[in-house]
């Protein structure tokens, strides 16, 4: 079941909130014996996380089908990039991070119980059976919370961002499990900044004459780093954009901040850096002098980038490109995230 992106947690209605969490969303079947996980694209992932497999075969009830997140925490938030790098093809490599880097699961549904199929049941009714087999958890198998007060929820929201935590989900409390449907609501953070435009690359369909997307910095000191990119613009404006930016354009002559990571093929603050999700895309990008400040929103700022593509909200042109620094992304993850991995309380 997926979720549908919403503004704010909603003022009517009855719901179960929980917290979304921020790893690898994974489906786990156990059959006797057997445990299997699985991605929510149907890819095998239990072969990268070994350590999950004893305890969920000592935990776990016989015949269960859970829904939940495979989460890596440490030093007090959740660890998103650390949780990337689990994905190795390397068995010694596999074996040595999941010493090194354990993660977690996190239940938040119950699919299928002792050959009985839960999906038409109601929410409410799930999560019921559901804490009754998370009884039996213990580290590094976990029981989300959830609670009906819309207060908590909002407390969740406010205070866990810095910790690593996605927002909060919303489940009504008389809904049926309904795959590969929105039917949850998602209630994510949103944040505006200002960044430097120093560059940007080519539509694919309009190579010289449509703008696909903006190349998106912010200072560290007097080093200009790659942040993440925008490209929510409608055809026109790809095509304004393409005019627009011309004159900015670095010639040969010109120095450019970037303009040593013009072949760089490895580092995860370039602008043309590879990654294991972009392999065999074309990231060539054309550099603009730095002169100009775009405000945009973003979700979730993973280590030093933005996670997700960034929306664009306007140009400021009251703002110069120096101002534009990490220090508008500075947040400060609280205590209580540790005290969930330690008790299963999120609400120390």
């Amino acid at each position: 079941m997926l979720a549908k992106l919403t503004e704010a947690i909603p003022a009517s209605g009855t719901f179960i909130f929980e917290p979304k969490w921020d790893g690898f969303r994974a489906l786990v079947f156990k059959e006797g014996s057997d445990i299997y996980i699985q991605s929510r694209t149907k890819k095998p992932l239990a072969r990268f996380f070994p350590e999950l497999l004893e305890p969920m075969a000592s935990q776990l009830p016989s015949q269960v089908v859970l829904d939940g997140e495979i989460v890596l925490h440490r030093e007090g938030r959740l660890d998103f990039e650390a949780l990337q790098m689990r994905l190795h093809p390397a068995r010694s490599r596999v074996d040595r991070l999941a010493s090194e880097t354990p993660v977690a699961f996190v239940a938040f549904d119950l699919l299928s119980h002792r050959g009985q199929d839960l999906r038409t049941k109601p929410t409410r009714d799930r999560r019921a059976q559901l804490e009754a087999v998370a009884s039996q958890f213990r580290t590094p198998l976990y029981l989300t919370p959830a609670t009906t007060d819309r207060s908590i929820a909002q407390r969740w929201f406010d205070r866990f961002e810095g910790a690593g935590l996605d927002g909060v989900i919303a489940k009504a409390t008389g809904q049926s499990y309904q795959s590969k449907k929105r039917a949850m609501l998602k209630i994510k953070h949103r944040h505006d900044v200002d960044c430097v435009v120093a560059g940007f690359r080519w539509h694919k369909n309009g190579p010289g004459k449509l703008v696909g997307s903006l190349l998106l910095g912010l200072y560290e000191g007097d080093k200009l780093h790659h942040v993440g990119i925008t490209s929510s613009f409608r055809h026109e404006q790809r095509k304004a954009l393409a005019e627009e930016l011309e004159p900015l354009r670095v010639q040969p002559s010109e120095t450019h901040p970037w303009r040593e990571y013009a072949s760089a093929s490895s580092d995860e603050r370039r602008p043309v850096a590879q990654s294991r999700w972009s392999q065999g895309k074309d990231l060539t990008w054309e550099p603009l002098r730095i002169e100009r400040v775009v405000e945009v929103s973003y979700d979730h700022l993973e280590g030093h980038r933005f996670r997700h593509a960034a929306t664009f909200r306007r140009w400021r042109l009251d703002r110069t490109p120096e101002s534009c620094t990490y220090a508008q992304l500075q947040t400060e993850p609280p205590a209580g995230l540790a005290t969930f991995f330690e008790a299963g309380d999120l609400t120390a």
